[in-house]
């Protein structure tokens, strides 16, 4: 079986009861929470919270002119499933645009199957920020810090 984030901890965490706030999967990078706080993940992740999940997409197709609109409204994905309202904005045209998308939800490979309802698959994703908090940009991929009590306000409060 292949390593969790939680295998890939520091030592020094081992004796914390440590648990993702969400989850990424496995080919999306980016901003991943780790705590050992219950109550701070509920509010980060209660789907009444809307907490926003901002993510940069490349993507292997091109969108058709309504598709912001279609996000900003609510889509309906291929199986049936309703999406609530999001936001999309063209950070690069062109045939293989790299978009951002903000979603207050987290569907099952949600951002993935958006873009399926256009013919438009995901080559690339990247979260960026969770409700206040964007990922420090001094750190590389796989490195970790410990976040500040203000820093923990932005995406809980």
């Amino acid at each position: 079986s292949r390593p969790t984030v939680i295998d890939l901890a520091p030592a020094e965490f081992a004796h914390r009861p440590l648990f993702p706030v969400g989850r990424l999967d496995r080919d999306t990078t980016g901003l991943l929470l780790l705590t050992d706080d219950g109550e701070t993940a509920h509010r980060i992740l209660s789907p009444r919270r809307h907490v926003a999940k901002v993510y940069e997409a490349a993507l292997d197709a091109p969108l058709p002119d309504h598709a912001e609109n279609a996000f900003a409204n609510g889509m309906t994905l291929a199986d049936g499933s309703h999406c609530r309202p999001a936001g999309l904005s063209v950070v690069v045209p062109g045939d293989k645009p790299v978009v951002r998308v903000v979603l207050t939800e987290g569907m099952y490979h949600q951002i993935k199957r958006m873009f399926g309802v256009y013919g438009a698959g995901v080559n690339g994703l990247h979260r960026d920020a969770i409700g206040g908090l964007a990922l420090d940009p001094a750190l590389a991929p796989g490195q970790w810090r410990e976040l500040s009590a203000e820093e923990v306000s932005k995406i809980s409060s």
